[in-house]
């Protein structure tokens, strides 16, 4: 099969999203709001290596689930959800509710839709946010 176009919308998604640590990059974007590589590397509880993380950012910048910002000049480049990268935010709860479900020992994550519920307005909020604060052009 050809990976440019799978045949298959799940095999899409995995594509983009079945490496652990695209997730938890995405985690740390939107919940975390950790933007800069400086901030993924050394804000990661998983403890990321350097080079991981710079080759998950291409990769999420590739797919178009990020954008890179210049940095000004002194600035580290700030990276910016996309809209594709803002829908990914009911993907991620929906797996934090399930794995606190199916995963024994799984705690909440700390921002994620609460324990039990999946709380839309809530969700909605957390999405509206991000797109002030990712989708402006004050942002980059």
């Amino acid at each position: 099969m050809d990976t440019a176009t799978p045949e298959c919308s799940i095999t899409a998604a995995v594509e983009v999203f079945g490496d652990r640590w695209c997730l938890l990059i995405l985690r740390d974007v939107i919940f975390e709001d950790r933007r800069n590589f400086r901030a993924l590397l050394l804000g990661s509880p998983e403890g990321i290596a350097s080079n991981i993380l710079a080759d998950r950012l291409v990769r999420l910048v590739e797919a178009g689930i990020l954008t890179r910002g210049q940095g000004r000049r002194g600035q580290r480049a700030l990276y910016s959800l996309t809209e594709a990268g803002i829908q990914a935010v009911p993907i991620l709860n929906l797996m934090a509710q399930w794995s606190r479900t199916w995963r024994a020992g799984a705690s909440a994550c700390q921002h994620a839709a609460s324990p039990g519920s999946h709380d839309s307005a809530q969700e909605s909020e957390l999405m509206a946010d991000l797109r002030r604060r990712h989708l402006t052009q004050d942002s980059t």
